[in-house]
C-alpha cells in the first residue's frame, strides 16, 4: 500500500483526475473543472512531498502527522495533510513562477462550486479559464521532472500546448495593455486633458508599492523614470568578511565587525509613482523587461548563532 504522502502516487492520482477534467466529450465544463481544480492540488501535494514529506503534513498537537511524515512511526491511516491554500503558498515560495493568487482562484471557485449556492467555474468562460489553469500546472510538472505528456497522454499533449500559447498572448497583451495606458494618461495629465474626476484620483507620486519586505529602485518600462520594484521571498544568501571572502552561517557572530550579508531576492510587483505603472506579477514583470529577481544588503545580525552554554 502506497503511503499517503508518496509522490508517485500522488501524481499518478493527478493524472486520472486530469483525463477526466480532459473527458470533454463526456462532461460538461463544470464538471471538468472540478477535476482539473482537484488535479491541481494533488500536484502541489505531490511537488512538495517529492522534496520532504513534511511539506504536506497536518501539524498536530502530538505531532502524530509530522512523525509519519517523517517515518518514525506507522499510522498512515491517521495522516492528513494541509490545506490547499498552504499547498499553494508553498509552491509559490518554492517554485517559482507560480502564482499562489491564480491558483487560489481554482480552489476557490471549486469550493463556491461544491458547498454554496454560487456558480463557481461557471462564472469564467472556459476559452479563458482554461489558459490560466495551464498557466499553473506545468510549473509543478517541472517541479517534479515530469513532463506535459507524461500527464495527460501524447494524444492530449496538443491541447494543454494550445492553451499554452493562448497565456503567453495573453500575458503579452496584459503588458502592453498597462504600459500603453500608464503612458497616455501621464501625457494626459502632462496636457492637462484628464477628466476632473479622473485627475483628481490620478496624481504623480502617488504610493502605489505592495508594502513588500525588500525592495529596489528600477527603470519604469513605460515612461522611464525610477519605480519600485519588491519582493518577499528570499531565494539565495551569500555571507562575506571583508570584500570577498565568503563565510558560512556558523561562522558569524556579533565579533565579525566586517561582515555583509547579500540577499537575492523574487521579485513580484513593480510600482511607478510617475506613470503610475503597476505590475504585480511575475509574468508582467518578466514580459516588460523587468529584472526578475535583485539584491539587497541583509543584516548580519540576523546570522549571529547565539553560543551554546550547555544546559545538561
Amino acid at each position: 500500500m502506497n503511503s499517503p504522502y508518496d509522490h508517485e502516487a500522488l501524481w499518478m492520482k493527478a493524472k486520472l483526475f486530469l483525463n477526466r477534467a480532459m473527458d470533454d466529450d463526456f462532461r460538461s465544463f463544470d464538471e471538468q473543472a472540478l477535476w482539473a481544480a482537484l488535479a491541481l492540488e494533488l500536484l502541489a501535494k505531490a511537488a512538495l512531498a517529492r522534496v520532504s514529506p513534511l511539506l504536506v503534513a497536518e501539524p498536530t498537537e502530538d505531532g502524530t502527522n509530522l512523525l509519519i511524515a517523517s517515518g518514525l512511526v506507522s499510522g498512515e491511516a491517521r495522516f492528513t495533510s494541509v490545506r490547499a491554500k498552504t499547498l499553494f503558498a508553498r509552491c509559490h515560495k518554492a517554485f517559482k513562477p507560480f502564482d499562489q493568487a491564480e491558483a487560489n482562484k481554482i480552489v476557490n471557485g471549486r469550493n463556491e462550486y461544491l458547498h454554496s449556492s454560487g456558480t463557481g467555474f461557471m462564472a469564467i468562460p472556459p476559452k479563458i479559464w482554461w489558459p490560466r489553469y495551464w498557466a499553473q500546472a506545468p510549473i509543478l510538472i517541472t517541479a517534479l521532472d515530469q513532463d506535459i505528456a507524461g500527464l495527460v497522454g501524447t494524444d492530449r499533449e496538443r491541447v494543454v500546448l494550445d492553451h499554452l500559447e493562448q497565456n503567453t498572448r495573453n500575458v503579452e497583451l496584459r503588458t502592453e495593455a498597462l504600459i500603453e495606458r500608464a503612458k497616455q494618461r501621464l501625457q494626459q495629465n502632462q496636457e492637462g486633458t484628464l477628466r476632473t474626476r479622473v485627475a483628481a484620483e490620478w496624481k504623480v507620486g502617488r504610493d502605489l508599492t505592495a508594502w513588500l519586505s525588500y525592495n529596489t529602485t528600477e527603470l519604469c518600462p513605460a515612461c522611464g523614470s525610477e519605480g519600485i520594484l519588491e519582493g518577499e521571498d528570499v531565494e539565495n544568501t551569500q555571507i562575506f568578511h571583508g570584500s570577498s571572502y565568503y563565510a558560512p552561517p556558523e561562522e558569524i557572530d556579533e565579533y565579525n565587525v566586517d561582515v555583509t550579508v547579500e540577499l537575492t531576492i523574487g521579485a513580484d510587483h513593480f510600482s511607478c509613482p510617475n506613470c503610475q505603472l503597476v505590475l504585480d506579477s511575475y509574468e508582467l514583470i518578466n514580459q516588460a523587461g523587468i529584472a526578475t529577481s535583485f539584491e539587497v544588503e541583509g543584516n548580519p545580525e540576523d546570522y549571529f548563532q547565539e553560543p551554546d552554554y550547555g544546559n545538561d
